[in-house]
């Protein structure tokens, strides 16, 4: 029987989550605490990729993570953004979150509706002269540079940020007593691995959200008891309430 819930995010920032709909309806108890975290490189490592951000007239933004890294690393740099640079992001929310480091003109920042770079595309080529840089996390795939190059835009990708383990302490682990726990990222499994290195498969029943995640489960040679998004369910917490009425049936 399923009583208490890890989900290996920040603890939401309202009451209104969902995920407290289901600890009401379903009894359970929910427990948010991030596996990974994300942390910026350092100036020394940055310049051994021989990117001159000021050679750039448009930055890509994928995150918020992406915009807080670059501004940090420009500001540790001296180096100030002239009003001229173009900003594209995936979508709208992080667009908006750039004016914590830089005026808002919507004439020069351009956003997307989905969260994925192929929504950018078109602006992007409509501002074909520009000279596009993309910061990016250390385990970002080629699959940014292969989608610009497809369009013939001077582009360069680069590291600002990488993520890490968010270790658990001594106490934590020892008070480990969850029924389930959620994820989101490969990441957040091998981090799972690294802090129990003696986990078993069925210790913990392990719900994931998106293909590589759940791969990363079943190459840690662990159990998947949910995977999410599915064609019925398209997001994680309706696919977990179904889950637990499932368990619920079952009893």
């Amino acid at each position: 029987m399923i009583k208490k819930i890890l989900v290996s995010q920040p603890k939401p920032s309202n009451d209104k989550s969902p995920y407290y709909d289901i600890a009401r309806d379903f009894e359970v108890e929910m427990v948010f605490r991030p596996f990974i975290k994300v942390e910026g490189i350092s100036q020394q490592e940055f310049r051994k990729q021989k990117i001159n951000i000021s050679d750039y007239t448009a930055i890509v933004f994928t995150s918020r993570h992406s915009i807080d890294h670059f501004f940090q690393l420009a500001k540790e740099m001296r180096i100030t953004m002239p009003e001229t640079t173009k900003y594209f992001c995936v979508t709208e929310t992080i667009a908006h979150y750039i004016q914590k480091y830089a005026p808002y003109r919507k004439r020069k920042i351009f956003f997307g509706e989905t969260g994925k770079i192929n929504d950018l595309l078109p602006s992007m080529v409509k501002h074909k002269t520009e000279k596009y840089l993309v910061p990016l996390s250390d385990v970002a795939s080629d699959s940014i540079t292969k989608l610009l190059d497809s369009k013939n835009l001077n582009h360069a990708e680069c590291v600002m940020y990488r993520t890490v383990s968010n270790d658990f302490t001594e106490e934590e682990k020892k008070n480990f007593d969850y029924d389930m726990a959620i994820f989101f990222s490969p990441a957040g499994i091998k981090a799972l691995t690294e802090n129990f290195p003696d986990m078993k498969p069925g210790d913990l029943k392990i719900a994931t959200f998106g293909p590589s995640t759940a791969k990363a489960v079943k190459d840690a040679g662990l159990t998947l008891d949910l995977e999410a998004p599915s064609e019925r369910y398209p997001s994680m917490t309706g696919a977990l309430r179904h889950f637990l009425q499932e368990e619920e049936e079952d009893e």
